[in-house]
This record gives structure tokens, C-alpha cells and sequence, in this order.
């Protein structure tokens, strides 16, 4: 399977620019089959070694901006997404999103609406002193409640650099497909950066319950990897069917 194709940036305008920053992944490695039940028609799942994982991405969205707007009067606002990884018909590995939680009600509407992605409203906070960042996401729940929720504390420390094609951490981090079900059809859109300049990463602290909330069985305790980025510009490209 080539993975590096979908890495060069597509033709055309973008649309729209963002910019990533102070990114946590955090994965756990989960029974195959568990998530195959949970995906989509067309999309298969992207295994590892015989492996299949789950990621949990917290990270500031910044400057979220269409095109022709500058980037000053974009959005700011934090994120957290659940993905796992898959492809189409043996080719174009890629993303797919069992949820996105923000604290912006126009991104949630305008993401769903244009880009038919699972987000979610949510109350969100991110705290950073020097290189720690503690950072909690508890989305909006029925009458207003509080639903599922993440919680983490990391340390970032010395950049490393971006991960090396055949590698593990390759595969995890350096993905610029998504996919995602509409009208019954699979989509896939893609986005556009720089490698990931990974760097040193301690994790303090980790908690979650949005794994069952899409129907995920995540086990307990520390997860498997975990990997962290300054950040990277993306531009973003809009979703076409997957043929």
C-alpha cells in the first residue's frame, strides 16, 4: 500500500487553512473485529503488523479560516478527536472519526453540515505552563448534563523529528485522508502539511470515557503509545465520494 502518495498536496485550491498546535496522540491497540463491526460500508480497516489501534487527539485549533479570509479572523478554539485508521479497496490509507468534540458551536455546525463529520459540542479547557499542558473536554449532554470526557496532562520535551516511513509511529501520526459516511455513500477528503515534527513526550495523566460512548472497548490503565507535536499549517481540501 502506498502511503506516501497521499501525503503530496492535491491540485487545486484549497478549502480552507488551519493551524494545529500543542497536539497529544495517545493509542491503544484494540481487538480487530471490535472495530470493524463500527465502520462504515467501503471503508476497511488499516492494520498494523496484524494490529489494529484507536487514537485519542486532543489539540488547539487555530487560526480555521475558508479561503480568501485571512487567517487573523479565523477561529481559535480546542478539539479532541477518536479515530482509527483505514483504507479503500487496498489503496489510500487514511482516518476514520468515531467522533470530534469542540468548544466552538460554528465549527460544530459548519463541519457537519459541509463536511458531514461526527462532531459534537463540548466545554473544554487547556492550561499550559512552560512545556506541561493539562487539558479536559467534557461534551454537552442531554438536558444540559455532562457527557463523555477526556482529561490529560503531557510534558513535550526535545523535537525529534518527523517518524520515518515503515515505522509504527508512521503509520499512526502521518495520515491525510479521512473518511467519513454520507447519505449512505463513503467521502473521502483530504488535508495537507508538513511531516509531524514529533517530540519527546512524558504523559502525567490520562483518562477517558469517550471510547464508549461511539461503542469502543477500550481497555483501562496506560495506553500503548504515545507521541506529541508543536504543531503544524494544514490546508484542507473538501470531501468527494471514494471510488
Amino acid at each position: 500500500m502506498d502511503r506516501i502518495a497521499p501525503t503530496r498536496r492535491p491540485e487545486g485550491r484549497n478549502a480552507g487553512t488551519q493551524r494545529w498546535r500543542d497536539l497529544l496522540f495517545v493509542h491503544y491497540e484494540v481487538e480487530p473485529d471490535a472495530l470493524r463491526r463500527l465502520l462504515p460500508r467501503g471503508a476497511e480497516l488499516d492494520l498494523f503488523e496484524g494490529r489494529a489501534y484507536v487514537g485519542f487527539v486532543p489539540f488547539r485549533m487555530r487560526r480555521i479560516a475558508p479561503p480568501l479570509v485571512p487567517g487573523l479572523l479565523g477561529l481559535d478554539f480546542l478539539e479532541t478527536n477518536l479515530r482509527t485508521y483505514v483504507h479503500f479497496r487496498g489503496r489510500d490509507p487514511g482516518v476514520y472519526f468515531f467522533s470530534l468534540d469542540a468548544d466552538s458551536r460554528l465549527a460544530v455546525r459548519v463541519a457537519r453540515r459541509f463536511f458531514g463529520l461526527p462532531y459534537h459540542d463540548a466545554t473544554m479547557r487547556m492550561e499550559t505552563s512552560g512545556s506541561t499542558h493539562e487539558y479536559e473536554t467534557v461534551r454537552h449532554g442531554p438536558a444540559g448534563r455532562g457527557g463523555p470526557r477526556l482529561a490529560a496532562r503531557w510534558t513535550t520535551g526535545e523535537v525529534r523529528g518527523p517518524a520515518r516511513p515503515g515505522t509504527l509511529d508512521h503509520f499512526l501520526l502521518e495520515r491525510y485522508l479521512l473518511y467519513v459516511e454520507r447519505a449512505g455513500e463513503l467521502h473521502v477528503g483530504q488535508v495537507h502539511h508538513v511531516p509531524y515534527p514529533a517530540c519527546d513526550v512524558t504523559l502525567h495523566a490520562f483518562e477517558q470515557t469517550l471510547g464508549a460512548a461511539s461503542g469502543l472497548v477500550v481497555r483501562p490503565g496506560a495506553p500503548d503509545f504515545v507521541h506529541a507535536s508543536h504543531g503544524v499549517d494544514v490546508e484542507v481540501f473538501s470531501t468527494r465520494p471514494a471510488r
